[in-house]
């Protein structure tokens, strides 16, 4: 039997110049499912991946698409200052959306990392 994790990866965020390409093909390939929401201004898809992992794919002006790990934490502000002595960058300081709260780190030596503490 296997342990759970204790912070698992909860959503995968992709960050790509070419939202329809990258939705196009990541759709027909693996058969993600796709939901249009309204964020802002810019165009935001959310992507099913698999139970318990979400997804999403955001629009940016990027030369590289990358993805986006988002790790679920118990305190996203405990998490984020934790991460900010191990000297981490702060991106993104912990804020609210609809869903819970999240923040998005520069990992020293790593890549980048984001936070997730789901509203209960």
């Amino acid at each position: 039997m296997q342990a759970s994790l204790t912070n698992p990866i909860v959503h995968l965020e992709l960050r790509t110049a070419d939202l329809s390409q990258a939705c196009a093909f990541y759709t027909r390939l693996f058969g993600w499912r796709v939901e249009h929401v309204r964020a802002g201004s810019g165009a935001y898809v959310a992507l099913e991946l698999a139970d318990g992992v979400q997804g999403g794919v955001v629009e940016l002006a990027r030369d590289q698409p990358v993805w986006l790990p988002y790790v679920e934490v118990a305190h996203i502000a405990d998490a984020t200052d934790c991460a900010r002595r191990l000297g981490a960058s702060v991106l993104l300081e912990a804020r609210e959306g609809p869903a819970g709260w999240r923040s998005v780190l520069a990992v020293p030596a790593g890549a980048h990392v984001g936070l997730w503490q789901p509203k209960l």
